[in-house]
């Protein structure tokens, strides 16, 4: 583990590209597995395209490339590596089967790292030998541009395991967030769909529509969540305020254990959000176009304001 080490990404698709570039970027070798001939073929000139619309220059584009290897051969993809990232798609066995193949071929001191937004960790890993050296990685999309690194422990993972993959993402500009507990959703996803969950039963109930849910977000406490996390507002406003907001509005908030009614017949009916042109909100390819470019141009400018 001294020095730089070599860096494996299971998958060259939206997620495992970014972590590719990452590592790639900050001067680590990286090789690339992929089942798709098609993905490998791309990995170049999508790691390309990311790294312009982040404003790198052609040089650093053309070293960060030097660095990143695809490979269509797990056992080879992983065999010098001190570190195996998995972005396989979302689906349990997949994923099993994938670091069982990994067990056998990667160094025995390689940590294994698999990133899912929601699985627990403990699903994925439970057939391996050795768990100790297993934990999660939940990266945000775009992997490259978003700063938060959840590193999942599940009841078998090593301490040391943890300080390694944390001391490895902020060595490469990342900000690691232990998650001491292996819970679906893990910390922000659970947060996410928590907010989530309202905003579908606000347009459900007809309080409001979708474009005015998010322009209350854009427009209120969105602007100030990434300096004023939830708990120190709640300790900025005072605990007791918070806990007389409490008694007067949580009663009242959707608490189901299903997903919405409204969620599913959207679904049901086609209207998959923009890959179909419409969801909760309607979507030409110029407004989808529009919202990518500010959701980059938005990324890029919070890099340059706020601190590490």
């Amino acid at each position: 583990m001294a020095g730089t080490p070599n860096i494996a990404v299971l998958g060259a698709g939206l997620m495992g590209h970014g972590i590719a570039l990452t590592f790639a970027r900050a001067g680590h070798g990286v090789r690339v597995y992929d089942p798709s001939s098609a993905g490998l073929d791309a990995l170049h000139a999508r790691v390309s395209a990311s790294l312009g619309a982040m404003g790198a220059e052609s040089r650093e584009i053309d070293e960060t490339l030097s660095r990143i290897a695809p490979d269509p051969e797990i056992a080879t993809c992983v065999a010098d590596a001190g570190f195996v990232f998995e972005a396989a798609p979302e689906k349990p066995d997949l994923k099993r089967g994938l670091f069982r193949e990994v067990e056998r071929f990667a160094p025995s001191d390689a940590i294994l790292a698999s990133n899912t937004s929601v699985i627990p960790i403990t699903t994925i890993v439970s057939d391996l030998e050795d768990r100790t050296r297993a934990l999660g990685t939940h990266w945000w999309n775009p992997p490259h541009m978003i700063p938060l690194v959840e590193v999942i422990r599940t009841e078998w993972t090593a301490e040391a395991a943890i300080e390694a993959t944390v001391a490895l993402l902020s060595s490469v500009g990342k900000t690691p967030v232990r998650v001491e507990k292996d819970v679906a959703g893990f910390i922000g996803n659970r947060l996410q769909h928590a907010m989530w969950r309202e905003a579908i039963y606000l347009v459900e109930s007809g309080v409001c529509t979708a474009e005015a849910v998010d322009q209350v977000v854009n427009a209120s406490f969105g602007r100030r969540l990434s300096v004023l996390g939830p708990l120190a507002n709640a300790d900025l406003v005072g605990t007791d305020l918070t806990l007389d907001i409490h008694e007067n509005v949580l009663a009242d908030l959707d608490n189901r254990p299903t997903p919405s009614p409204y969620l599913r017949d959207l679904v049901k009916t086609g209207k998959l959000g923009m890959k179909s042109g419409e969801g909760f909100m309607s979507w030409t390819p110029e407004a989808m176009e529009d919202v990518r470019q500010r959701v980059a141009t938005h990324l890029r400018r919070l890099e340059t304001i706020l601190p590490d």
